[in-house]
């Protein structure tokens, strides 16, 4: 209406660019939090499973051993021992042993301390021995920030760590 014909084409293909490009500034902008976007904004940080609501899974070998425990080809950990075959998933100790025949204790949860430029970082270091009282014994040693975190970790190295005495 008040602008010309000439004028009103070059104004609606301006309109169009700015409408394509956004809304100016530099950069891709911040703005669409939660469509791509992934700067400092507001929400949750991260997609973990939760505290406490998890289920076990069943387990899923990942070593040519564990797929052999796991369909009762192997019917004794004394034939792993025989063989000197790598025990490198837990779950293999699991399967061999009932639950609650081997008992873990843990022997010592050490505290330590690194200096670094923002001050003092705390980890534990926990020792853990694990055993079925006939024979099978294993020591194992995990360093974490969380002292629980450390224990658990400290059991599966232990189980890991498993031989016989004789």
């Amino acid at each position: 209406f008040w602008l010309k014909e000439a004028q009103a084409s070059s104004f609606a293909k301006i309109i169009c660019l700015l409408a394509t490009m956004g809304e100016g500034g530099f950069g891709k902008g911040k703005g669409d939090a939660g469509k791509g976007f992934k700067g400092k904004g507001k929400g949750k940080k991260g997609k973990g499973k939760g505290k406490g609501k998890g289920e076990e899974k069943e387990w899923q070998p990942m070593t040519k051993l564990g797929r052999l425990v796991k369909e009762s080809k192997i019917e004794s950990i004394e034939e792993i021992y025989l063989h000197s075959l790598p025990i490198k998933e837990y779950q293999i100790i699991d399967m061999f042993f009932q639950p609650g025949t081997l008992k873990d204790e843990v022997m010592k949860i050490h505290p330590v301390q690194k200096m670094t430029s923002a001050g003092q970082t705390n980890r534990f270091v926990c020792f853990v021995l694990v055993g079925d009282m006939q024979g099978h014994i294993g020591l194992g040693s995990k360093m974490s920030k969380e002292v629980a975190t450390a224990i658990r970790g400290g059991i599966i190295a232990a189980k890991l760590a498993l031989i016989p005495v004789r």
